[in-house]
């Protein structure tokens, strides 16, 4: 046998994960969409569209990758005030949000990122407090069950 086919083979093994690739849900932010433990694929962020609102999102946050939900687009200002989220002055409904959080509020200008948070938001740390995150940190977008 010549010694590159073992080696050609290999490479076409791994191909399909030069485009997705597993990943391992970590923490209850996203509950009750995606669970702590559950393993979900992962279009990266080269092969996929433009994050659109609602879309699930791997994101590489202050304290490391995590998934969020994207919320606000760039160009968009965000306000919450306890349940309610509104986007430009318009109320977004949230069907994916079970556990809102119900005190609180705040306003965050995207601008040229994107505003990512957890559906679980009494137990998520987000773009509430990170703000707006830039397009190089959204690292690909979850495809399956949320």
């Amino acid at each position: 046998m010549k010694p590159w086919i073992p080696l050609a083979a290999l490479a076409l093994a791994l191909s399909p994960l030069a485009v997705v690739h597993p990943v391992r849900i970590s923490g209850h932010s996203m509950e009750p969409a995606l669970a702590d433990g559950d393993l979900r694929w992962a279009l990266r962020a080269w092969a996929s569209p433009a994050p659109r609102r609602g879309d699930v999102w791997v994101v590489e946050g202050p304290n490391g990758s995590s998934v969020k939900r994207v919320i606000g687009l760039p160009g968009d200002t965000v306000t919450w005030r306890g349940p309610d989220l509104w986007i430009n002055g318009q109320r977004l409904d949230e069907p994916w949000v079970i556990r809102p959080e119900r005190a609180g509020e705040g306003r965050k200008a995207c601008e040229k990122g994107y505003l990512v948070l957890g559906d679980n938001r009494p137990g998520s740390q987000d773009g509430r407090s990170w703000g707006a995150v830039p397009t190089k940190t959204m690292l690909g977008r979850i495809l399956q069950g949320y």
